[in-house]
């Protein structure tokens, strides 16, 4: 049996650096993408919440003469199913008011830019639903 004492099997520690480094690019480049696309998905916790909210303010609505001024009044949560929003009601008549959801500081959805507050306006039967890009 021949054993050269100069040969070596493994990884030299360039090559360790080297696949370290290019981990490390992939890593850079993937997470924040992977961020955002979790904050979109999110999303879809304060839109269930505002939907809940109106379905509730048009229960209130059909035994009151007007919508309800506070999210307690219709019996909803001031916050979302999942936590990441907290829901107002603002400028309430007798035909509309504006409900929003507001993303909680300290959480995630907090970095949502330009979405950080969904709101659903609702006057006389019509919904508007802003920023729209939000809602898509």
């Amino acid at each position: 049996m021949d054993r050269n004492p100069w040969r070596v099997s493994g990884f030299t520690l360039i090559e360790l650096m080297v696949a370290v480094a290019v981990i490390g690019i992939l890593a850079a480049i993937a997470f924040p993408s992977y961020e955002s696309y979790v904050r979109k998905a999110r999303r879809a916790d304060g839109k269930a919440a505002l939907m809940a909210l109106q379905l509730a303010q048009e229960k209130y609505r059909a035994n009151q003469t007007g919508y309800a001024s506070t999210v307690a009044a219709v019996g909803v949560s001031a916050t979302s199913p999942e936590g990441y929003y907290s829901l107002s009601i603002e400028n309430p008549t007798a035909i509309g008011y504006v409900a929003k959801a507001t993303a909680v500081s300290g959480k995630s959805q907090a970095n949502d830019t330009g979405c950080t507050v969904l709101t659903l306006t609702f006057s006389a039967g019509t919904p508007t639903y802003t920023p729209a890009d939000c809602w898509k």
